[in-house]
């Protein structure tokens, strides 16, 4: 059965960070659990199964990136990086391997916690369902009552950011949604200025969903505007 409060896994190799996230996490309710280092961090996720991993990218042995990397092969437990770097480019390299948020060092108790806040928010479960239980839309099937969505009969495997932000289009299906309105509906009030955040989840998303995904079907770009979900009858 597991703990009623979630649990989180930080992964740092400096003893002072894992001191510091540890202790504003406990203050907040939540279970943590630590690693200090890449090989560690991925023995005890598969053992312990978190809810939330908070990782360092710079670690001895294996870093933060190949951590991810092995983690998406086989789990969609959501994943927010730590890292020094805060360039945009090296920001989207962490979003397009599957991470769910990036925190830059030196960073805030306040911002760390608000980022998991979000993270773990958009991690539960959906408490609204369409009144219509499937939407289809040529060989794309939502099923908004399992969260099974397939593409010509095959399931699509999403990570919950993916899967929310493809909900919040179909269910608006033919509006054009703005930037940050995917972004403050998805990732939370906290959000807004992120918007190489959404480009990222696009990518991910057509790349899982569409035949070409250069030449998208499902999820088009209003270009300066946002995005809208068009419907194939």
């Amino acid at each position: 059965m597991r703990a009623q409060h979630p649990r989180i896994l930080v992964v740092d190799d400096e003893a002072v960070i894992i001191k510091f996230v540890r202790a504003n996490l406990e203050a907040e309710g939540w279970q943590t659990l630590t690693a200090m280092d890449g090989y560690t961090a991925l023995q005890v996720i598969e053992r312990e199964l978190p809810d939330l991993v908070i990782l360092d990218i710079m670690m001895p042995n294996i870093d933060g990136l190949e951590v991810l990397r092995q983690l998406r092969e086989w789990s969609q437990i959501p994943v927010i990086m730590l890292s020094v770097r805060g360039e945009e480019g090296y920001k989207v390299k962490c979003l397009n391997l599957g991470a769910d948020d990036y925190v830059t060092k030196p960073f805030g108790a306040e911002e760390l916690i608000a980022r998991v806040r979000a993270v773990l928010r958009r991690n539960e479960t959906a408490t609204f369902v369409s009144r219509r239980a499937l939407f289809t839309s040529g060989d794309f099937q939502i099923n908004f009552g399992n969260k099974q969505v397939t593409v010509a009969g095959n399931d699509v495997r999403l990570t919950p950011t993916e899967y929310n932000l493809l909900q919040e289009l179909v269910l608006n299906a033919g509006k054009v949604l703005s930037h940050d309105h995917l972004l403050r509906r998805i990732w939370g009030p906290e959000y807004g200025q992120e918007r190489e955040y959404l480009h990222v989840f696009i990518g991910r998303l057509r790349a899982k969903l569409e035949p070409d995904p250069a030449k998208p079907t499902y999820i088009i770009t209003v270009p300066g505007i946002g995005y809208r979900f068009k419907h194939i009858s």
